[in-house]
């Protein structure tokens, strides 16, 4: 039971760590510029399912996205075959905050919160909508249409400002807010009701021989392993956990009293915690290490050859002014002149909005001037 207790804190330990790293990876990127420090968006592994219909009838991804994303995309996909939704239980930095919040909901107010199943046997569905929704969207409209409401991307933005993060994403800002005041009531909130990745994992996790097993002739019907379930699954009356709602976080596992009552199963082999956690950080971190190695990690802009001229018809008018300067591997400043943009029209601002702020200005024209120079 000790040593269970230590796996438990070094897996908050490791989900600390990734949410400190990325956060940090963030808040570069607001002070460096996407040329030098990678985008919430490059980092996140959802970003190459959104650019998957782009690569395929164009060959090009769509903005913010690199071939490094569609890498991540493509690991966490092969740890999904392997173990399950490991990437949501042991490594998702936006799953840790929620987790962490939980502990903290349930240290005020001194119990767990159960959402009624009326309530959240239907609401488990939403996420699988949202995952329909925001692939069709990105895929017709062949950029990141969801940015603008995406609790993930609004964090990664509040180093600019709240005033800025709200005249950008406002609807993201909210969807964060609740939850983050969700998760302190209801644990993983997020990972329930609305994350479209959760799903996709859980889909292809169902081919994975990983699962929880209970053995029945020592389990002494506690319960807690389905009262510490942060995804609230009834492991106590399992025989195998194979639901996609599982996300290996180690926790029914960790909190059994009783020996051998619980463990991982991996085919016919049983594993414990420790390995596994071990197995998973393995294959993550070594995939990205090993594409690093093949030069297939990239996460910026290419820079710009000697002699070598930007494309400003990649520009399109549903990007951000910020993100078509990125597109083109264009200093933010400079993006600014060439395209004779008034220094009082935010960097958020989507190029075929720049009117609304700049009585006069006509993006069509700025493109084509920049086209015949």
């Amino acid at each position: 039971m000790k040593n269970n207790k230590l796996v438990k804190y070094l897996r908050w330990a490791l989900l600390a760590l990734f949410v400190v790293l990325v956060s940090y990876a963030a808040y570069l990127h607001q002070v460096l510029g996407g040329t030098k420090a990678p985008s919430i968006h490059a980092l996140c592994p959802f970003g190459g399912l959104e650019s998957l219909y782009q690569i395929f009838t164009t060959g090009s991804f769509i903005a913010k996205i690199f071939a490094g994303t569609m890498t991540l995309f493509v690991i966490t996909l092969v740890v999904a075959i392997l173990f399950r939704r490991s990437f949501c239980g042991l490594i998702c930095p936006f799953g840790a905050i929620q987790e962490f919040f939980a502990k903290l909901g349930q240290k005020i107010f001194k119990r767990k919160w159960i959402m009624p199943a009326t309530i959240d046997k239907p609401l488990r569905y939403l996420k699988y909508v949202v995952l329909v929704v925001t692939v069709i969207y990105a895929w017709k409209t062949a950029g990141l249409w969801m940015a603008p409401y995406d609790p993930w991307a609004t964090y990664a933005h509040l180093p600019e400002g709240l005033e800025s993060v709200w005249s950008e994403s406002a609807v993201g800002l909210i969807i964060l807010v609740i939850t983050v005041l969700g998760s302190l009531i209801y644990d993983r909130f997020f990972c329930k009701y609305l994350c479209p990745m959760g799903v996709l994992y859980g889909i292809v996790g169902k081919i994975s021989p990983f699962k929880v097993v209970r053995n029945e002739s020592i389990c002494i019907d506690c319960g807690i392993c389905t009262k510490g379930c942060p995804m609230n699954i009834d492991v106590q009356h399992s025989f195998k956990v194979t639901t996609a709602e599982c996300m290996n976080c180690q926790t029914c596992v960790l909190n059994c009293p009783k020996a051998g009552a619980l463990d991982h199963q991996m085919g016919n082999k049983i594993i414990k915690p420790l390995p596994i956690i071990a197995l998973v950080m393995v294959v993550f971190f070594g995939s990205i290490f090993a594409s690093q190695a093949a030069g297939l990690y990239q996460l910026t802009p290419t820079p710009l050859k000697a002699g070598e001229s930007l494309n400003y018809d990649e520009v399109k008018g549903y990007m951000s002014i910020k993100e078509a300067a990125e597109s083109t591997k264009t200093d933010l400043k400079v993006f600014y002149v060439k395209f004779k943009i008034p220094e009082n029209v935010p960097a958020e601002t989507k190029m075929k909005e720049i009117s609304e702020i700049a009585e006069g200005y006509d993006f069509d024209q700025a493109k084509e001037s920049m086209r015949t120079k």
